[in-house]
């Protein structure tokens, strides 16, 4: 089992950036398959990026280009940085991580973009 703590959100204008952290204990994180997902007010989670345990990662097309996942498996930490953020990414962001099907979830931390 893996629990999970995210980091780093906040407030930012359009345009700008952010990167928000989560940190992983209680299991090997390098056998994660690990990433991030978001939900808007009124709106479902939706996948936002999912980097795997060889380090290939997947993107929503609405991300694409701006946001980057990274993982450190020796700080057992995951990372999204974004970029040229829009008031459509305002959302709490929430990192997972999944293995043998079986996934786990942050608690969520706020991302808010304004105009």
């Amino acid at each position: 089992q893996v629990q999970l703590v995210e980091s780093g959100g906040g407030l930012v204008q359009a345009g700008g950036s952010l990167r928000v952290s989560c940190a992983a204990s209680g299991s090997i994180f390098s056998f994660y398959t690990v990433g991030w997902y978001r939900q808007a007010p009124g709106k479902q989670r939706e996948m936002v990026a999912i980097i795997t345990t060889a380090g290939s990662t997947t993107y929503a097309d609405s991300v694409k280009g701006r946001f980057t996942v990274t993982r450190d498996n020796a700080k057992s930490m995951m990372y999204l940085q974004l970029s040229s953020l829009k008031p459509e990414d305002t959302a709490v962001y929430y990192c997972y991580a999944e293995r043998r099907g079986i996934s786990y979830w942050g608690q969520g931390t706020q991302v808010t973009v304004s105009s």
